[in-house]
């Protein structure tokens, strides 16, 4: 089938292009290519992430989210309290650093697998078996690290050779991964191999089950055989919020990413986008952020920003990964998902890094067992006149949100190619500091700070800035993009 897809890695991008070709609809699509980045790009996803997919259906133009993302762990257990997390910083190597809190203590409930399944099962088209082959054997006979990988496995080091389980993976003759090198699991292939045959429960019933709880439990952590049992997918209705002319649609409560952007995408047209690269575009950007984030901090919470959302439209006119792609039919889907920054926890023989969701919030109150924890994954689509124009999300934590809202900004106000807009040097609003990516016009960001703002500028672009793969839909024209920033890529099948 006709389409395109777009992915962090390009062996991610031509597995989902791949299916494709063989005839799958974009779900198809979508599932191959994530079965593929949990093998080439599993520093940031695997069977222990969670994560979101939006599918638009063509034939009857309806949109929704299935939410896989985790739940908090401790079902069954009483007097639970947070066991310590071990604590990592990671240098972006452009002038900031993130603490992470990692360990077996930081895992959450994954929903990855069976989140995948149940989209396969509500819209898929090829058998869920026949998925899997290329990500089977890309974990057996192994992946050579591009340079974007291997810039992955140097900055987050400390958590990906954390455990003796997760060396065996991660680690060569006592050094970590480069370039060129290879990195062979044939634990994960087991494991793949399992879940082609049994279905994603085979992750949360049974031995396997018994085996991730109890390496978690050994270790401090809280996920028991009952917050597996009972972890379900839940089928959202998107957000959504007009601009220029087109309907914004994204992840809803109880995660605030997509709402932070649907509140962002009205102002910003009220404000007028400027000319991209501007001190006056920049300077746009930069007051929405600001506004977003006063506004979250204003609601308290995620359904008082819905809330907030809610007002707005009635006065205007209103370390994850991610994968975009349109099929020939016009359906499109964006899966956005992420490990974290994984708690360096990888359950023996079975190739799963545990995500570290937990450790990525303050829970001085930890929230009740089995609820979902808020996110600010993004996986968006724009529909021109009810058709996909553009799918697109990202990764980088706090920054992924702007990451999206600045490539909605470049393809819908600024109609610039997906490529082009995808490249484009990015800002990030962080309290006071605004700081402003490599490659942008020095004397505007002179203007900048004659402005007012507190410029912090860095030489390069850098995964700091997320990592965003976007696919677009002009005129039946398509076209792919993924993020150099991460080493990504985009692939069209005609």
């Amino acid at each position: 089938m006709r389409g395109a897809v777009a992915a962090g890695h390009p062996l991610t991008a031509q597995a989902g292009a791949d299916v494709l070709a063989a005839g799958g609809n974009a779900v198809d699509a979508t599932v191959g290519a994530a079965l593929v980045s949990w093998v080439a790009e599993s520093p940031l996803t695997g069977p222990g992430a969670g994560g979101f997919m939006l599918v638009h259906r063509a034939r009857d133009r309806s949109t929704r989210v299935f939410d896989f993302f985790v739940a908090v762990p401790g079902l069954g257990l009483d007097g639970r309290e947070l066991a310590e997390m071990d604590l990592v910083d990671v240098d972006f190597s452009g002038g900031s650093t993130q603490i992470f809190h990692i360990g077996a203590a930081s895992a959450a409930v994954p929903g990855a697998a069976v989140g995948l399944e149940e989209a396969h099962r509500s819209f898929g088209s090829l058998p869920w078996r026949d998925l899997f082959q290329p990500a089977i054997e890309l974990a057996r006979n192994g992946v050579e690290l591009n340079k974007g990988q291997a810039y992955l496995h140097a900055i987050l080091d400390l958590i990906l050779r954390h455990t003796p389980e997760s060396r065996e993976v991660y680690e060569q003759n006592g050094e970590r991964l480069v370039a060129e090198d290879t990195l062979l699991q044939k634990d994960l292939a087991g494991t793949l191999e399992l879940i082609a045959e049994q279905g994603g429960k085979v992750l949360y019933e049974g031995d396997l089950a018994d085996a991730i709880s109890q390496h978690v439990r050994d270790h401090g952590g809280c996920i028991t055989r009952r917050d597996l049992e009972e972890y379900r997918v839940i089928r959202r209705r998107p957000v959504s919020a007009t601009f220029c002319g087109e309907e914004y649609l994204s992840n809803p409560p109880p995660s605030a990413g997509g709402l932070l952007i649907a509140y962002g995408l009205p102002i910003l047209e009220e404000l007028g986008p400027g000319e991209p690269g501007t001190a006056e575009a920049i300077d746009a950007l930069a007051r929405v952020m600001r506004e977003q984030a006063d506004a979250r901090i204003a609601a308290g919470s995620v359904r008082g920003l819905a809330r907030a959302l809610e007002e707005r439209a009635a006065i205007v006119s209103r370390g994850t990964t991610h994968i975009s792609v349109v099929d020939g039919k016009g359906n499109a889907v964006a899966l956005t998902a992420s490990t974290g920054a994984g708690s360096g926890v990888v359950v023996p023989g079975t190739g799963i890094h545990m995500n570290n969701m937990i450790g990525e919030f303050d829970l001085a109150k930890p929230p009740r067992p089995g609820a979902r924890l808020s996110s600010m994954m993004s996986p968006s689509v724009v529909l021109r006149d009810g058709a996909p124009h553009l799918v697109v999300g990202s990764a980088g934590s706090l920054r992924l949100r702007g990451a999206v809202l600045q490539n909605v900004v470049n393809i819908v106000a600024h109609d610039l190619p997906v490529e082009d807009a995808i490249t484009r040097p990015r800002v990030h609003l962080e309290g006071e500091h605004l700081h402003c990516e490599g490659g942008h016009d020095p004397a505007e960001l002179d203007k900048l700070e004659a402005m007012g703002w507190r410029v912090t500028r860095w030489r390069r672009q850098n995964l700091y800035f997320g990592g965003a793969s976007a696919v677009t839909s002009i005129d039946g024209e398509l076209a792919a993009a993924g993020d150099p920033r991460r080493g990504g890529a985009g692939v069209v099948v005609e």
